[in-house]
């Protein structure tokens, strides 16, 4: 492999690990199975593709966030007020999205960005690795930011709330207003990750956000078989290490000529082999 192959694969792990660690939130911290990621993922995407064609890339990351926060609190509501259950209520938001991500792309399946000024643009005086260097300080700022809002007295309510939510609820603690403000958070980070990556790939497609739940799914589990630790700075960093490990597992079966057609398959394998893997160490432990 070559250099730029490396840098191309650390840099869509950088964007996947952006994407995991707003699912961290639903799927570790409150313990929700929240299929709404698909949806918002793209959303980010066409959000960030219409304020980058209007050279507003910075402003398209922000907005990006905000739409997918607004995406998961409608999943929050629906499961919180309506009482819908988790999995059916992130399937009728993410089924909604395809077409609001439709109309905000204008009707168009597709959005090229090419040869407009990105996120990126500013950097290029770093020559080739300045892409990675954007990637990896978004990820850095969000990890710090994760770290220290999760030790907060709100933040340490969102953790309680998915380790026993009815020891939480006994204690005065609103779950429903956790869920929503978690769930929201979430997607608004996984909207991030589309709209980086719209600006990274220079296109925005309505179908981008296809499998993005495997994806996060996959680093999360796959970084935490590596790092098992229950400190928070470690689980996100598990989640990083998690994200760019898949991409380069990935990147490294291309090279090895498997068709791109059965990267979907790869990854679903990694997240069974990454689980079993889990699974026999607690049955070690126990024995």
């Amino acid at each position: 492999m070559n250099l730029t192959v490396v840098l191309g694969a650390l840099e869509l792990g950088g964007i996947f690990a952006i994407m995991s660690l707003g699912l961290y939130i639903s799927y570790k911290i409150l313990n929700l199975p929240d299929l709404t990621v698909d949806g918002s993922f793209t959303l980010g995407c066409a959000v960030s593709a219409m304020f980058t064609i209007h050279s507003l890339p910075y402003l398209g990351l922000i907005m990006s966030f905000i739409a997918g926060a607004l995406a998961g609190m409608i999943t929050g509501l629906l499961i919180t007020k309506i009482k819908i259950m988790p999995l059916l209520s992130g399937i009728l938001t993410m089924t909604a999205l395809y077409s609001i991500n439709l109309r905000i792309m204008g009707d168009s399946p597709n959005i090229s960005l090419f040869e407009c000024t990105s996120i990126f643009t500013f950097f290029e005086i770093f020559g080739t690795y300045h892409k990675c260097i954007v990637i990896f300080l978004l990820i850095l700022f969000i990890c710090i930011f994760l770290h220290y809002f999760l030790r907060t007295q709100l933040g340490l309510a969102l953790r309680a709330c998915g380790d026993n939510e009815d020891m939480v609820r006994a204690s005065s603690i609103d779950t429903d207003k956790m869920k929503i403000l978690g769930l929201a958070l979430a997607n608004g980070f996984v909207a991030m990750g589309g709209a980086v990556f719209a600006q990274h790939q220079t296109y925005s497609d309505i179908s981008s956000g296809t499998g993005m739940m495997v994806i996060g799914l996959a680093s999360i589990i796959v970084g935490m078989t590596f790092i098992r630790k229950d400190k928070i700075i470690f689980q996100l960093i598990a989640v990083v290490v998690g994200a760019v490990f898949y991409r380069g597992v990935l990147t490294i079966a291309l090279q090895l000529g498997l068709p791109s057609g059965d990267l979907k398959l790869l990854s679903a394998l990694l997240v069974v082999i990454a689980i079993a893997l889990t699974t026999l160490k607690r049955r070690k432990k126990k024995c």
